[in-house]
């Protein structure tokens, strides 16, 4: 039993120490927002930028302009008041790989606006 618990763990730290759970989140939540025709064609293209990236030290170029934050915000604020909540905000953040598990936001009573959404995003 001790040796399962052993790989468990060995794998466990494998895909952290690669960040491969942000990795796929990451891809997944491009795929589901823009929902491409050709969705294996678009993540090859995505993992190709990152590649490039890593290998040019220049920065990963994000793909959601002004028009998708705000749709994404609109998304959130289903009673179209100009706000969301803190939770549906930290949540949007971990959905777009933005926010490790390891990182603490703390609620500090602010209602979330639009801008403050776009500035985070």
């Amino acid at each position: 039993m001790q040796a399962g618990g052993s790989r468990e763990q060995e794998a466990r730290n494998y895909l952290e120490k690669h960040r491969i759970m942000e990795l796929l989140s990451y891809l997944t939540s491009a795929l589901l927002f823009f929902r491409p025709e050709k969705p294996r064609e678009y993540l090859i293209s995505i993992l190709e930028r990152l590649r490039i990236a890593k290998i040019t030290g220049v920065a990963f170029p994000f793909f959601m302009d002004h028009s998708n934050i705000v749709a994404m915000f609109e998304m959130m604020d289903t009673s179209s008041k100009g706000t969301i909540s803190f939770v549906q905000y930290k949540e949007a953040l971990k959905t777009l790989g933005l926010l490790n598990k390891d990182e603490v936001l703390i609620d500090d009573g602010h209602i979330i606006t639009l801008d403050k959404f776009r500035a985070e995003v």
